[in-house]
Formats: structure tokens, C-alpha cells, sequence
């Protein structure tokens, strides 16, 4: 594949909410506070406010990554300039989740990690008092296992038994061998105490599906959607029993090319989901890096993942090993009346290339959309953000019936 020209926008990360083209649609950029601006996270606040996090810094995987935070509030036009929340500048402080607890105080949570190595991630959190005004002192959640690490990408889900729910996923290390992902797989974290201990339920058959994503239903039935590490396809698993245990993750008619993707379940139980609508299939050409390294001027450069620019099968009994490189686009919502199962409704958000060979962000080079986030608000609008060029997180505002004026249905 050619090498492309830097990726370029015309519009001004300045975070004032504007119409755009399309009826029922309006966005923004965030202020960007650093070169690279990537995995965004949406919830509402207790007094209303819309918060958004992400992590920024250099490049995914060095030590000045760290998180940011900016809030819309319910009578403002514009998001608030940027204010970091991670500080740890020995660590790459990646993937935050905000969650609000039922007595109103707000948890961040994130991962941390040495350099590239996913395997020796940890769960960080902090705690506000006061809708994220102000917070606690940053202390360890999940502590990296003797396995390998772990992380977080998806929100907590809140049940009304007072459960909850941490979906995480493992990064399992492999002696002798760089992480790449072959062998990750989810669990959940379930605390029935406000958060005070947490137990953990292992998702059977998920190795290879991660970024679980938890909605319940109005018949307490809880779905699952996952990533694909194989970028093959969105899986669904179910549980009905509160997360106690979980079926196996299967394939939906959704495709996945190891990317993220997100879900709401809206008050007439549809869900509403947003991802990139493409696969390996899609891939004209794969990564030939992986991982980043810290060189002596603090900046990461990608290495081979081997010689030959693939990882080695592992010699398990299954040869199957993670796909880096399908592009991350477009950005597509869609709409499920049945759980999950079919998704007859689809709308593209963005469109494009989907460049994302490189996370070099010094460059420019990246034209991916991807990571996206999804919240719903009192008034029944949609909230969308998610990840452009890896330059600024994109906020999209949609009304109820955005999706079905333009379905390619």
C-alpha cells in the first residue's frame, strides 16, 4: 500500500456544538489537548451534564498518554477546555470509563500499562464527591495477575438489584513472546456491595472476544457485544441470571475488524449500536507493527511484529492469531428490535478509508474512525463520540428519529 498524504480537517477542534448538513444532527470537535486523542467514553452527569474522556498524549502506548475530561453542560453550546485526570509518567494511561453510582458520587476508572505491553496492565480509579468537579487520589482497582493484565474499555453496568457489573477483558501473556492478543479473553467483575469487593465470572468460549459490553433488557435478560480480536464479526453472548453465568459468544451478522464498538439499550428495549461496518475481509494490506517502543527521546516507534511482519501461530492446537490493520471505517449506527440478533436498521455517521496501518500520530497519517461511544439523555437524543484521525474526539448530537430519515434499510 502507498504511503498516504497527512489527513487533514477542515473544521476547528474548538468544541462549539454546531447544525451540520443533515436534519437532526448536530457535532463537534473536542479541544484536542494533545497530538493524539483517542477512546472516548460518554456518560451523564448527576446535575445533567454530558462528560466525555479519552486518553492523550504522544502515541497510544507511551508514557505521556494519560486521561483527559471535558463536560457539556445542559445550557452550554460549547465543551469546556480539557483537564487531565491521570498523572502517572512512568505508565501509558489508556481506555477510561466513567460511572455514576446510585448515591450520585463518580467513579473514573482506566488502565495503565509499561510502554506498549498490554500484558502488565493494571485498573486504576479516582473518585468525585462532587459530578467530577474535583477528585480523589488515583489507587489501584484491579492489580495486574500473574496472567497477564488487565483492562477496561466498557462501562459499568448498574443493575436494579444494586448489582454491578464490571466487564474487563485479559491480556494474556505468553512466554518468549510480545503480546499481541491471541489469547485474550473476558470476564466479569461482580460486586454486590457498592463496589467495596469484587468477584469474578469468566465468560466461557470468549477467548479472542474482549471490549464486552453489557444492556439489560426490560425482562432482565443481559446482553453482551464484543469485539473480535480475529476481526471477523460483533459477537453476542446472554446471561439470565444477573452475570452469574454466562452462553458462549457467537457470531452476529455484524462484521468486526478489531475494533471497538459500543451499545444502548434505548427505553423501548431496541439497542442502538455504533461500529465500524467493516473486517479483515476489507483489509487491502495488515499492520507490519504491533507495539510500540520507548526510544531514548521519550517518542514510540513501531517494531516488527516479526521478521516476517506477522506473529508466529502458537503451536496450541489453534493457529488463529489477532488481525491489526482492517479499516476503521465507516461509523455506522444500527438498530436491533430483537436483543441483538438482526440489525435491520443502519446509518453511516462518517465515511472514508479507514486508514489505520500507523498510530503514528506526529505524521498525520491516520484517517481512522473508530471507538465509539453511546448514551442516551432525558430528551430522548442520542450522543455519540468517537475517535477522528486519532487527532480530536468527535461528538455527534442526534435526534430520536435521525437514523430511520436516512436507513440504508
Amino acid at each position: 500500500m502507498t504511503t498516504p498524504s497527512p489527513a487533514t480537517d477542515t473544521r476547528s477542534a474548538d468544541g462549539v456544538v454546531r447544525p451540520a448538513a443533515e436534519t437532526g444532527r448536530r457535532g463537534a470537535l473536542l479541544p484536542a489537548p494533545q497530538v493524539q486523542n483517542h477512546a472516548a467514553n460518554l456518560t451523564v452527569l448527576p446535575d445533567g451534564s454530558l462528560a466525555c474522556v479519552w486518553f492523550a498524549g504522544t502515541q497510544e502506548g507511551v508514557p505521556d498518554i494519560s486521561v483527559w475530561f471535558s463536560r457539556l453542560t445542559p445550557d452550554a453550546d460549547t465543551w469546556s477546555e480539557p483537564v487531565q485526570l491521570s498523572h502517572d509518567s512512568t505508565r501509558s494511561e489508556q481506555n477510561p470509563v466513567l460511572h455514576v453510582t446510585n448515591t450520585g458520587t463518580v467513579w473514573l476508572l482506566w488502565t495503565s500499562q509499561h510502554a506498549g505491553n498490554q500484558d502488565t496492565a493494571r485498573v486504576m480509579r479516582r473518585i468525585s464527591a462532587d459530578g467530577g468537579r474535583t477528585w480523589g487520589e488515583a489507587h489501584t482497582l484491579l492489580p495486574e495477575t500473574e496472567a497477564g493484565g488487565v483492562f477496561v474499555r466498557q462501562p459499568v453496568a448498574a443493575l436494579p438489584s444494586g448489582r454491578l457489573l464490571l466487564p474487563v477483558f485479559h491480556c494474556v501473556r505468553i512466554e518468549g513472546r510480545k503480546w499481541v492478543g491471541d489469547r485474550d479473553y473476558s470476564s466479569v467483575m461482580i460486586s454486590d456491595d457498592d463496589g467495596d469487593s469484587w468477584r469474578e465470572v469468566v465468560v466461557p468460549g470468549s477467548v479472542g472476544c474482549v471490549h464486552m459490553n453489557i444492556g439489560r433488557l426490560a425482562d432482565g435478560t443481559l446482553v453482551a457485544l464484543y469485539r473480535s480480536r480475529w476481526a471477523d464479526s460483533i459477537y453476542r453472548s446472554t446471561s439470565t441470571d444477573d452475570g452469574d453465568t454466562w452462553t458462549e459468544p457467537v457470531a452476529t451478522e455484524l462484521p468486526n475488524n478489531n475494533s471497538s464498538v459500543q451499545f444502548v439499550v434505548l427505553p423501548d428495549d431496541r439497542l442502538a449500536l455504533v461500529f465500524n461496518e467493516s473486517s479483515a475481509a476489507d483489509a487491502t494490506a495488515r499492520r507490519t507493527s504491533l507495539y510500540d517502543e520507548i526510544d531514548d527521546d521519550g517518542l514510540a516507534d513501531e517494531v516488527p511484529a516479526a521478521p516476517d511482519g506477522e506473529p508466529e501461530p502458537l503451536d496450541d492446537g489453534d493457529s488463529r492469531s489477532a488481525f491489526w490493520g482492517a479499516p476503521r471505517a465507516p461509523m455506522t449506527l444500527a438498530i436491533s428490535e430483537d436483543g441483538g440478533r438482526t440489525w435491520p436498521l443502519r446509518r453511516d455517521l462518517e465515511t472514508g478509508d479507514g486508514y489505520c496501518l500507523s498510530n503514528n500520530s506526529r505524521d498525520g497519517l491516520n484517517r481512522e474512525f473508530s471507538y465509539p461511544s453511546i448514551t442516551t439523555g432525558n430528551d430522548g437524543r442520542l450522543h455519540v463520540a468517537f475517535t477522528r484521525f486519532r487527532q480530536a474526539i468527535e461528538y455527534v448530537e442526534l435526534e430520536a428519529g435521525w437514523i430511520a430519515d436516512g436507513s440504508r434499510s
